[in-house]
């Protein structure tokens, strides 16, 4: 299904998530506040089901197939947050998942994936084409694809978010705030900003990428869609894609702040402050709109930065990694 939700179509998605996702919390520490020179606001969407916002996307988008259609089964490409997603919703609604995910995907992710019945094919990110893949296994076996941004019901889904944080962040006194986002192909980054542009039109999306893989950002800057020269190479294998989606970018073209980009070392540092304050468990690619708050205080404006922590699907080795990072003091 292609084109941009419409609020009717985000409100129907709510409507089809209730009882099915989690109303996440809207967290602070005041040792955050003071490190970033202002109030920063985390939206804890790493203690979703399947500790990801993905779970959003994957009910709504399998809940509005045809029964006929979703009886036949799904599939998806993802490195394991959209694969859980698409699993568990699929799981619920008795029907086939079929997941292709790169070789390098997190074991965690993987196996959380197979935990919710979905079948896994995996493929080199390097060498191998991935929606070629895809739409071959699609055909053999007749299954939908679900995509991972560039769908109108997974961005629909992943728009609940920030039907949730104007909503948040209106109990606590905040009407006006710089929303920064985890963004790969920009499903959630786009899905916020059209919430926001309904619910809370002074609020504004900032996405965040992590450094050599900041093709959104670019984009933004140049007004049109560029892809990123690598494919792999970063720990923040959850926001990897190729280029901006087809149908995201124009949304944040239209609705979003100017890119943010942080570095690894920013993201592990953050993912030790966020379990040190908060006790939250971040992987990197779920940390990277946090660093930003935390890191590029000069990029932002206001007194109030909302940062949206996407996902804790993260490997022991990498945490063990970023909690044994120098300290980070104000």
């Amino acid at each position: 299904m292609s084109g941009a939700p419409d609020f009717d179509r985000i409100k129907a998605a709510e409507a089809r998530l209730d009882g099915h996702v989690r109303r996440t919390p809207l967290l602070s520490a005041p040792a955050l506040d003071a490190l970033a020179g202002r109030r920063v606001l985390i939206k804890a969407e790493c203690l979703q089901h399947t500790g990801s916002f993905k779970a959003r996307g994957g009910w709504a988008a399998v809940s509005a197939l045809p029964a006929a259609v979703r009886a036949r089964g799904v599939i998806a490409c993802s490195s394991g947050n959209h694969a859980q997603g698409v699993a568990r919703a699929a799981a619920a609604h008795g029907t086939r998942a079929l997941i292709v995910m790169p070789g390098d995907a997190p074991a965690p992710k993987v196996d959380n994936t197979r935990a919710l019945g979905a079948e896994v094919v995996f493929y080199d990110r390097a060498r191998e084409d991935r929606d070629g893949l895809t739409a071959t296994l699609a055909e053999r076996d007749g299954l939908t694809l679900i995509k991972p941004y560039d769908d109108t019901e997974v961005i629909a889904g992943q728009a609940t978010t920030g039907l949730e944080i104007a909503a948040q962040a209106a109990a606590e006194g905040v009407h006006a705030a710089e929303v920064l986002v985890c963004c790969g192909g920009g499903g959630l980054s786009a899905g916020i900003a059209l919430a926001l542009a309904e619910t809370a039109p002074r609020m504004r999306v900032r996405p965040v990428e992590p450094d050599g893989f900041d093709d959104m950002a670019r984009s933004l800057a140049a007004g049109t869609r560029l892809a990123n020269s690598a494919r792999d190479g970063s720990i923040c294998d959850a926001i990897l894609t190729p280029m901006p989606g087809e149908i995201t970018f124009p949304v944040l073209a239209s609705r979003a702040g100017p890119g943010l980009v942080v570095t690894e070392g920013e993201v592990l540092r953050t993912m030790a402050l966020a379990f040190q304050h908060l006790k939250l468990v971040l992987e990197p690619g779920g940390a990277v709109a946090l660093a930003a708050a935390l890191f590029r205080p000069d990029a932002l404006s206001g007194d109030t930065v909302i940062a949206v922590a996407t996902g804790g699907n993260v490997s022991a080795e990498v945490f063990a990694r970023a909690l044994s990072m120098p300290p980070t003091r104000a």
